[in-house]
């Protein structure tokens, strides 16, 4: 157990919790995009009674092409943050060792 203490104080402490958040709302973003995918339809028969039905769908797709750009960076950041803490663990291992 003080060997976990030891590894995780200083910077790479702080790099964990910044990862921990970053991940968080990476994976809130994934949950909500799966959400919204999972109300939009492939194909819609509509009347022109029905506008408001093609409407609700770009409306949606409209969401789901927003969400993109977040969760692109939220995933490339927390790859990266998990990246950097792997070589900083890794460097402190080779550095006393």
């Amino acid at each position: 157990m003080d060997n976990l203490e030891s590894t995780f104080q200083g910077p790479i402490l702080y790099l964990a919790v910044a990862w921990a958040a970053i991940t968080v709302v990476f994976m809130a973003l994934m949950i909500w995009r799966t959400l919204l995918t999972s109300h939009e339809d492939d194909q819609i028969f509509l009347s022109k009674g029905e506008d408001y039905m093609a409407r609700e769908q770009r409306e949606l797709i409209a969401k789901i092409t927003r969400l993109a750009r977040p969760i692109l960076t939220t995933g490339i950041a927390s790859g990266g943050l998990l990246l950097l803490m792997v070589g900083m663990y890794v460097y402190q291992g080779l550095k006393h060792f």
